[in-house]
C-alpha cells in the first residue's frame, strides 16, 4: 500500500511560501539608521561600482553600506536616496506603498490641456496603464546648468512639467511624455517622500534622519 502524500504537498507548499517570505521580508540595519540624500549629476550611474571610466556613486559618496532606494536612470538627475534600512528601502520603492516622487520634465513642444489630461487619468505604455498621475506646468525652475547642455531645436519651444508618481517603473516619465508626442530632454527627480533636492548642489549629499514617529 502506498503511503498518503497528497495531503503534505499542500502543507509542503505553504511552509515554502513562509519560508520564502521570511528570505525576502526586508530588514532594519544592524547599527544606526542612515539616510543619504544625494544630487546625483548627468551621466553618473546609480550603483557604487561600474566598467572602466564609468563614473559611479562611489566617486561621490564615502559612506558604507548604504544603498539607492530605487533607481534613477543614467541620463537623468537629481534626487537618490541611499540608506541602509531595508524596510524604509522598501516603504520608498515598493508600488503598494504608494511613495510619491515628484519629477521636473523639460519636453519638446508645448502639450495641450488634452494631452495632459491623458497623463493625469493613466496612459497606456507596452507594460500596462500607468496609476493617474499629478501632472502641472511649470515655470522653467531656477536649476543648475546641466553638463553638457540638452540638445534643442531653437525653432521648438519646450516645456517644464511638474510630474508626481506614485510609482517607479523603468523610465516611466520619459515613456509617458513620450507617449503624447513630448519627447523628454531633460528630467530631474525633484522629491521623493518627504525629501527634496533643495539646497543640494550636483554631486552633493548630506545625511539626514527620520522624525521619530516615523
Amino acid at each position: 500500500m502506498k503511503p498518503n502524500t497528497t495531503s503534505r504537498q499542500p502543507q509542503r507548499a505553504n511552509n515554502e511560501r513562509r519560508a520564502s517570505r521570511k528570505l525576502n521580508k526586508p530588514k532594519r540595519p544592524r547599527g544606526p539608521q542612515k539616510i543619504i540624500l544625494f544630487n546625483k549629476p548627468f551621466n553618473v550611474l546609480t550603483q557604487f561600482t561600474g566598467e572602466e571610466g564609468d563614473i559611479t556613486l562611489s566617486d561621490f559618496i564615502p559612506v558604507k553600506d548604504v544603498y539607492p532606494a530605487g533607481r534613477l536612470d543614467k541620463d537623468s538627475e537629481g534626487l537618490l536616496v541611499l540608506t541602509n534600512d531595508g524596510i524604509l528601502q522598501a516603504r520608498l520603492t515598493q508600488p503598494q506603498s504608494k511613495s510619491p516622487k515628484t519629477y521636473w520634465a523639460q519636453v519638446e513642444g508645448e502639450p495641450s490641456d488634452e494631452q495632459l489630461d491623458a497623463l493625469r487619468s493613466g496612459v497606456t505604455l507596452k507594460d500596462g496603464p500607468t496609476l493617474p498621475a499629478e501632472v502641472e506646468r511649470m515655470v522653467e525652475p531656477p536649476i543648475w546648468d546641466r553638463v553638457p547642455p540638452i540638445r534643442e531645436r531653437k525653432n521648438v519651444p519646450t516645456t517644464w512639467l511638474a510630474i508626481t508618481l506614485q510609482e517607479g517603473r523603468n523610465r516611466q516619465v520619459r515613456r509617458m511624455t513620450a507617449h503624447i508626442n513630448h519627447p523628454t530632454l531633460r528630467l530631474i527627480r525633484y522629491k521623493m517622500a518627504q525629501w527634496t533636492v533643495d539646497d543640494l548642489a550636483p554631486g552633493e549629499w548630506r545625511e539626514v534622519t527620520l522624525p521619530s514617529s516615523q
